[in-house]
């Protein structure tokens, strides 16, 4: 395990931060939003990577690295980007999301997409053909340990719901191209193995692929035992997913452990989001990653609300640089 990198200077993150990399105000709390790369912004991609090992770590995962810092955010060519939530009162990086609209990504010989989560994941040809290309991959996404929930105030108690609103920025700014958000839900090793498999379960009930749909297989999946799927069949008797929703936080909570925040967080976005399953990330700590799919027109009213649609000014902000986006790339 090597030692984490120091810290780099907030005057030289300040600087990077500019007018023009700008999405938007959060809701709550007071932060803004970002969007970087690494080529206009390295410095800031640097105290993403210490942040981001640091939190990794902190739940029982991480590359082990001084930085998490890899190809996807180094090289151009993958097209991966940094939103940033930035505290602009303590002047300090609150987390960040690392994606990459899809219809840009490379290629492999054997036609399969070059991606962060590709060592985990195969994509059926079907799937390549249709949805991946409207879809934006999320990644790497953390709350800076000092901003987690385990704070009582109101910057930490904010932090997941504001990087929510980075996304619903997303989906402004990327309207028409892009359809659907492709991402992970991290369970860390230290978990209750019966609650892991109990919220496996329940998420390929309410949420889980019918048989003909397949689209994205995993690699090293984790299975529910058949002795568990008997036992959770008699424990989650309600077709209702709020119903037998409530019944899963009463049963999580019986391990002395809380659904993981960002579990809990995407299952309420979609009536429709689709799970893929469960697989070990054997590259990051031997996390447990669940493969999830949220369109962006089958969000719940109350989230679309929530986070999609935006004051004026900043509205105005993100359909002006959509507009640069396209005659970019329509040279």
């Amino acid at each position: 395990m090597e030692e984490i990198i120091a810290p780099i200077d907030k005057e030289l993150i300040k600087s990077e931060l500019t007018e023009d990399r700008f999405l938007r105000d959060t809701n709550r709390a007071g932060n803004k939003i970002y969007v970087v790369d690494y080529q206009c912004a390295p410095n800031t991609v640097k105290e993403i990577g210490r942040l981001r090992e640091i939190a990794f770590r902190d739940g029982g995962g991480g590359t082990g690295t001084s930085c998490d810092i890899d190809k996807f955010d180094t090289d151009p060519a993958y097209g991966f980007k940094q939103l940033v939530l930035w505290d602009p009162e303590n002047e300090c990086i609150v987390g960040g999301y690392r994606y990459a609209c899809l219809d840009d990504a490379v290629y492999d010989r054997f036609g399969q997409p070059i991606l962060p989560s590709s060592h985990m994941f195969q994509f059926t040809k079907s799937f390549l053909h249709d949805k991946f290309l409207h879809t934006i991959e999320l990644g790497r996404s953390f709350v800076a340990v000092e901003y987690q929930s385990t704070r009582d105030d109101s910057k930490s108690l904010y932090a997941l719901d504001n990087l929510f609103d980075g996304l619903g920025a997303l989906i402004v700014l990327y309207d028409g191209r892009m359809k659907h958000f492709f991402g992970k839900m991290t369970t860390y090793p230290t978990y209750p193995q019966e609650a892991l498999e109990m919220i496996l379960y329940f998420l390929d009930k309410h949420f889980g692929i019918k048989r003909g749909e397949k689209m994205v297989i995993i690699r090293n999946p984790v299975r529910v035992s058949f002795e568990n799927r008997r036992k959770f069949k008699k424990i989650f008797t309600e077709d209702d997913f709020s119903e037998d929703y409530k019944i899963l936080k009463a049963e999580i909570h019986n391990f002395g452990v809380n659904i993981p925040p960002l579990v809990n967080t995407y299952m309420n976005m979609s009536p429709s989001m689709k799970c893929f399953g469960g697989g070990v990330n054997d590259e990051f700590g031997d996390v447990i990653d669940t493969g999830i799919l949220l369109s962006f027109d089958e969000l719940k009213p109350e989230k679309t609300k929530r986070h999609v649609h935006l004051p004026e000014i900043h509205l105005a902000r993100l359909l002006n640089i959509r507009e640069r986006i396209a005659s970019f790339r329509n040279k």
